[in-house]
């Protein structure tokens, strides 16, 4: 008889939907949480859509400053030597 032991360490489950969503513990001041409640704010989709556009920020910032380098170098030659078929261009 062979017995298996189970992994040494394991993430907990976490509830996910058909929509991709996943359930998770969020804290939120008691005054602000009360007031969105009683205003009727969907909570879990303005955190989401928040979120959302904090994450497309961080991962624009990141990109200009993990491709600056190429950026200034190709802004130097656009200064030095003009545009590429700017000769052509008719506006």
């Amino acid at each position: 008889m062979k017995i298996t032991m189970p992994p040494a360490h394991t993430a907990p489950r976490m509830r996910t939907s058909a929509s991709g969503k996943r359930a998770i513990n969020l804290s939120l001041s008691n005054d602000v949480l009360e007031a969105a409640k009683h205003l009727g704010i969907n909570i879990s989709q303005v955190c989401d859509n928040h979120l959302g556009e904090v994450v497309r920020r961080e991962q624009e910032r990141k990109w200009r400053e993990d491709h600056a380098d190429f950026i200034a170098a190709y802004n130097a030659t656009i200064k030095d030597e003009g545009l590429p078929l700017d000769e052509w261009r008719s506006f």
